[in-house]
């Protein structure tokens, strides 16, 4: 299994300086197209997708989750920042496995 992330071209900068080698860098106007081709990937493990790309594919990230326990996907902010509105996932996950919320 693999780790990849999907993220604007400065994001994706910082992504490769943590390790992460597949990177795809989303194309203005592209986003859909680019899903497309990682839900086809079977060995993808952890998926590292910025809130912004969240927000432009959000039905088809959502229905793909529903569908699929595996690959995790990690929503991260981009260079501006943690978007308010947006539900931090992993806390969530946290919370059900475990039963105690984290602070």
């Amino acid at each position: 299994m693999k780790i990849i992330g999907f993220s604007d071209r400065d994001t994706a900068i910082a992504l490769k300086l943590m390790g992460i080698k597949d990177v795809i860098i989303a194309e203005d106007g592209e986003e859909i197209k680019q899903w497309n081709k990682i839900e086809e990937q079977e060995d993808i493990g952890i998926i590292f997708i910025t809130e912004e790309l969240v927000d432009k594919i959000g039905k088809r990230l959502r229905e793909y989750s529903l569908r699929n326990l595996i690959p995790i996907i990690i929503e991260i902010p981009d260079k501006k920042g943690r978007k308010k509105e947006h539900i931090d996932y992993i806390s969530h996950l946290i919370k059900k496995a475990v039963g105690v919320e984290r602070t």
